[in-house]
């Protein structure tokens, strides 16, 4: 069983276990040593998002890999699709990426693409957790010319941009478009507002001053209230609100109405369905999306199969069973055939050629899917304890179930990121989904409250 990575990598309070310098140091000389195949001279790509604490842990994971004589490159900040993108496109043998994702700023985190851009399986996650902790490795010290060296690539912006255009089909054209672009303070700061001007359109960025510590605050895809405001502000067309490591976006219409994985993944499969490029009529999601993009999907002649939360499980069954389309709730859109992780700013380009090919606004695309009830709690716990060794809770969810029959739907998990339960609910009363979900959390709380 994995110790230190969750659903997305390593994360935590940065300078506090396990998000120490020691842990990274650790995590980096594996890293390499798993990389090592042959005689040939290897590379590891390290990208970050604008924490402050990026710095330290940059420096940490570099003296691991150099360490174990592999060579660093260093790209600055920039996205978790970005780093995923010229981890293969460079020909490293690995990427990493430093950051928290939609965590606010003191937390950070790390996790780790292979050389072809995917994220590493759980087994290989583990299989790196036994190096750094099981003192296999601890004699390896390569010395003179054999110790690694760390190159800073100064174009990896430009290179990424680039990319990213190609996504946007050469036909569209994004003149006349107005576009709220809000970054979030974070890794696509740069990155995002320059793509959709170079496409023609009129942009108005916010959450592109970062400072080290305003990543993610009253800004970005968690907290788009903003960003809503000034889409109507504006008189734009649409906005996008990206979050700290840009790997998710949500998007707001052109009346400011906010719209999340669920409707983005019924409008984009749904366009493809009718141009012939949804692969096998299938979309991948999780089990937290709403009944209601089941319901619009089975309703289009499309299946609708789900994963665990996470979207590198999404990923996963993608790529085994021939899918190009999945994707959360909460705004990791992957399309399989521009990227190979979630990517807010492919999804955002997405959205924007399905407006303009079809010549209607978001507000009236938006009305393809039509959400069920859904409330989502989430409450600190002391300690992941399994769920069925907690009796209250057992008795708690159990009522909730048989008072719901088939007419709504109860997950309870724990967070991959956090020490926190999250409980969803779905149901055709809201008020009463809202008073079940609750008394979930309140059995938590008395079984294992936060410490």
């Amino acid at each position: 069983m994995r110790k230190l990575f969750g659903t997305d990598g390593v994360r935590g309070t940065a300078n506090v276990y396990p998000m120490t310098t020691e842990i990274a140091m650790q995590l980096g000389r594996a890293v390499a040593h798993i990389c090592k195949k042959g005689k040939r001279r290897h590379r590891v790509l390290i990208g970050k998002d604008t924490r402050l604490s990026g710095y330290m842990i940059e420096t940490a994971l570099a003296s691991g890999i150099c360490s174990m004589g592999v060579d660093v490159l260093l790209v600055g900040p920039l996205s978790t699709p970005g780093i995923a993108l010229l981890t293969h496109t460079m020909r490293a043998d690995a990427g990493i990426v430093i950051s928290a994702s939609h965590n606010p700023f003191q937390d950070n985190g790390i996790k780790i693409f292979a050389s072809d851009g995917f994220k590493l399986p759980d087994e290989q996650e583990e299989r790196i957790e036994q190096l750094m902790f099981g003192g296999d490795i601890d004699h390896l010290r390569p010395t003179a010319h054999s110790v690694g060296k760390a190159f800073r690539i100064d174009d990896a912006v430009g290179r990424y941009i680039v990319s990213l255009k190609h996504v946007f089909d050469a036909d569209l054209t994004m003149q006349g478009i107005k576009i709220v672009v809000d970054c979030a303070n974070g890794a696509a700061y740069r990155v995002a507002p320059a793509v959709f001007e170079e496409l023609g359109a009129r942009v108005f960025p916010m959450g592109v001053k970062p400072d080290g510590r305003n990543i993610n605050r009253r800004c970005g895809s968690l907290q788009p209230q903003r960003m809503c405001q000034a889409v109507k502000k504006h008189g734009a067309n649409l906005g996008i609100a990206l979050d700290g490591d840009a790997d998710r976006v949500v998007i707001a219409t052109e009346k400011g109405e906010l719209l999340d994985g669920d409707h983005m993944l019924a409008i984009c499969a749904r366009h493809m369905l009718a141009r012939k490029q949804l692969r096998k009529k299938t979309v991948v999601a999780t089990g937290m999306s709403n009944l209601g993009l089941e319901k619009a999907l089975t309703g289009m002649g499309i299946k609708l199969v789900r994963t665990q939360v996470g979207d590198r499980y999404v990923v996963e069954k993608m790529r085994k069973a021939g899918y190009n389309l999945g994707g959360e709730q909460s705004g990791h859109l992957i399309f399989l055939d521009h990227a190979t992780t979630g990517d807010g700013v492919v999804a955002a380009l997405m959205m924007i050629s399905v407006m303009l090919r079809e010549g209607r606004p978001l507000s009236d695309l938006a009305g393809v899917m039509q959400p069920v009830p859904q409330v989502m709690l989430n409450r600190e716990v002391s300690e992941k304890k399994p769920l069925k060794e907690l009796e209250l809770v057992g008795k708690a969810i159990e009522k909730v179930e048989k008072k719901m029959g088939e007419r709504g739907r109860v997950l309870v998990r724990y967070s991959g990121t956090e020490n926190k339960v999250r409980v969803m609910i779905e149901g055709p009363d809201a008020r009463a989904i809202k008073r079940d979900a609750q008394a979930i959390a309140d059995a938590f709380g008395k079984e294992i409250g936060r410490a």
